[in-house]
């Protein structure tokens, strides 16, 4: 599945996820639930920020999910080999049933393969 379905599905089946990005191993947005550049680039970056700043207390270890509570609601990073997804949700959401289907999501984006050669 591609990415903008992927989260397409995530908004649908998850009512406290509010937006969501899918990011490159380099931390560009593959896709995104917002239209807005601005707030792209507000979410990626406090996901790049919350990723290196737990993988620095992780020492030689990767962290693979971050949940940052705050007061108007929580920000969601998971990450899964090169991909990551980046979320906000509603206040007081229920963690694990976000990691869940933040999990889910980002395994179910399928990369295009490479052509074959012919």
């Amino acid at each position: 599945m591609d990415a903008a379905s992927a989260l397409a599905d995530l908004t649908e089946i998850s009512s406290q996820v509010e937006a969501a990005a899918v990011l490159s191993a380099d931390g560009t947005i593959v896709a995104s639930t917002l239209d807005d550049a601005a707030r792209n680039e507000r979410l990626v970056r406090a996901a790049g920020e919350l990723l290196a700043a737990g993988d620095g207390i992780a020492g030689e270890r990767k962290l693979t999910q971050l949940e940052a509570a705050l007061r108007g609601g929580s920000v969601f990073v998971v990450r899964d080999g090169e991909r990551a997804i980046v979320a906000t949700t509603t206040p007081a959401p229920t963690s694990g049933l976000v990691f869940y289907d933040l999990q889910t999501c980002l395994r179910s984006v399928v990369e295009k393969p490479a052509p074959k050669p012919r």
